[in-house]
């Protein structure tokens, strides 16, 4: 399988003047993703954890509903790309030619193929109550992220999700230079370990667009944490579906945008300086 890794030759140029130099620098491939033979969709990610990804992607789309209806999965690797084939019970199959994308998308593309509005912003599954976090757990988990990035570390261009639970700080983390990749490669993981979504969070490295919602919504985790800034679309989707969405996480805090109750703020913090978080407008 082709290494998720590369090292390039480079011209720098600074100041002084130019030289040259060895980068690495993150692999990008096409991968197919097949049902029962037939192509559904071709996305652009990073060559590794691609069984994670097969079917955590193939949860988030609906076409299964848990991982044991894959009955076979095999990556088979080609000059241009890497087919992710797997297969189905034929009555779960039968609804999928209807529903095929059979484009190429670019670099982790959450929506590509979708032909219509409704099917792009179809509501994301209404998550459980699940657990209250400290806003000490919350900064304890976004500080454990950066140092297991091993392709991050390497590369500075990709991004990263991972799971975090207080038992266990983070459980799995997942790298792509796409952010819904590494999002459903976390997702399959977490499907096949049959680990219980509720009792953590779901951490992100990147900008919470409406698809990442949707993505944590089919995964069962209430609460997620991003380091950059939600749309206004994403926040209204995390209302619905009950999800506490926090971003902009930093080294000196973060901002709640949704469902603040998980959070274990204190009572007259939140109201002299979080009064914002209850009067959010998501209309």
């Amino acid at each position: 399988m082709l290494d998720p890794v590369r090292s390039v030759t480079r011209t720098i140029w600074r100041s002084i003047g130019a030289s040259t130099g060895v980068r690495a620098v993150p692999e990008e491939t096409a991968l197919a993703i097949t049902y029962n033979g037939g192509t559904y969709a071709v996305m652009m990610g990073t060559p590794q954890d691609l069984h994670d990804f097969a079917i955590g992607f193939s949860l988030s789309e609906g076409v299964v509903a848990t991982a044991a209806e894959i009955q076979s999965f095999e990556a088979v690797e080609f000059d241009d790309g890497v087919e992710l084939r797997m297969w189905l019970a034929p009555d779960t199959a039968e609804g999928i030619s209807a529903r095929r994308r059979q484009i190429a998308g670019p670099t982790g593309c959450g929506l590509c193929g979708i032909d219509s509005i409704s099917e792009a912003v179809k509501p994301a599954a209404i998550v459980g109550e699940g657990r209250a976090f400290a806003p000490e757990e919350i900064m304890a988990a976004m500080a454990a992220l950066s140092p297991l990035q091993a392709i991050n570390i390497e590369t500075r261009a990709v991004h990263a999700a991972a799971f975090w639970t207080p038992a266990r700080g983070i459980v799995a983390l997942r790298e792509d230079v796409g952010r819904h990749n590494a999002l459903d490669k976390l997702a399959g993981h977490l499907a096949q370990a049959k680990i219980d979504a509720s009792e953590g969070m779901v951490l992100l490295t990147s900008r919470v667009s409406v698809e990442m919602v949707q993505k944590t919504a089919a995964i069962g985790a209430s609460l997620m944490v991003s380091v950059s800034a939600p749309t206004a679309l994403a926040i209204r989707m995390a209302e619905e579906a009950h999800i506490t969405l926090v971003a902009i996480a930093r080294a000196d805090g973060f901002e709640i945008f949704t469902h603040p109750h998980r959070v274990g703020l204190d009572a007259t913090q939140e109201n002299d300086h979080g009064h914002e978080h209850a009067h959010i407008d998501v209309a």
